[in-house]
Formats: structure tokens, C-alpha cells, sequence
């Protein structure tokens, strides 16, 4: 027997408006379902109250409610695409990339390092350097392995890289 999640596909996930996972998923009458904001948009900007699918027109605009069941599987679907996504960073990890010091389950691989901080990020653990203003003037390259054991202290620079005179 097949199992649950090889039964479900991406496309069933789908706002037919803004096209990507249903975000609030409500169910109107005919039986079509949206992001709830795409068809109150989408209602708001149209004179008639009709299905974008399926052009039924309705007398009043009908009342719209969380359609809970869809929004459970889609919140699991995008925690499956988030665990798929978090798999293949660590497939690419294992195969000799540098990891993030920073993640403490499942390492992930890291996109830069930082040599004021040496310290290695992945994505999400070095977003404060891009959005904190003191993180901002850190120097960042490209990911090194063992980082503190490779500067050179008294230029604060790799020693590949350090000229003394």
C-alpha cells in the first residue's frame, strides 16, 4: 500500500490565484478552495461574487471560514518540504562542504563565515549579519572549516592570506 505522502502532490497545495500553498485555505460553495486574502482580493476587485475557477456566480458573497482540514495538510506538506529541504543541505554537508557551528540538530551547510565572529553560518543562522547593523560591518567569506585555528590573530586574517612585514 502506497504511503500517505507519496499520495499527495505538490499541486494539490495550490492556490489557483497567487499559485503557491495555501495560506488560511477557505472553501466556497461550489466546492473550490483558495488563500483566504486571494479571493477577498480577488472578490474585492471584481463587480461580481464568482468562482475564478469554475465561474459560478454567487447572489451575495458568501461567508468565508478556515477550511481546517486543508489547512492541516498543508501545514504538514510545507514541514515535509522543509525537512526534504533540510536533508539535502545536509546530503551536500556530507559530502565535504563546511557546516553551520551555529545549528545544533541537524547541521546544515554553511554559506559563509564570519572572521570577526569565526564562526560558519548557514542560511538561516546568518541572516542577523545581513539585518543587524553592528552584524553588518562583520567581514564575511566564503565558508572555512576549522576557522579560529586558521587566523592569523594580529591581522585578524587567514593566514593564506596574511603578508607581515
Amino acid at each position: 500500500m502506497a504511503t500517505a505522502s507519496s499520495l499527495l502532490c505538490e499541486d494539490q497545495f495550490l492556490c489557483p490565484i497567487c499559485l503557491d500553498v495555501f495560506t488560511d485555505p477557505v472553501t466556497i460553495p461550489c466546492g473550490h478552495n483558495f488563500c483566504k486574502n486571494c479571493i477577498t482580493e480577488h472578490w474585492g476587485s471584481n463587480v461580481h461574487n464568482q468562482c475564478p475557477v469554475c465561474k459560478k456566480d454567487f447572489c451575495s458573497r458568501p461567508e468565508l471560514h478556515i477550511n481546517t482540514f486543508i489547512s492541516g495538510m498543508t501545514d504538514k506538506f510545507k514541514q515535509t518540504l522543509k525537512e526534504a529541504s533540510r536533508s539535502e543541505q545536509q546530503q551536500q554537508a556530507d559530502q565535504g562542504e563546511v557546516l553551520c557551528d551555529v545549528c545544533t540538530e541537524t547541521k546544515l551547510k554553511a554559506l559563509k563565515s564570519c572572521l570577526v565572529c569565526l564562526t560558519s553560518y548557514c542560511e538561516t543562522h546568518l541572516e542577523p549579519h545581513h539585518r543587524i547593523t553592528g552584524l553588518k560591518r562583520h567581514k564575511l567569506i566564503d565558508p572555512v572549516e576549522n576557522l579560529e585555528d586558521r587566523m592569523y590573530k594580529k591581522h585578524c586574517r587567514l593566514l593564506k592570506m596574511c603578508v607581515c612585514q
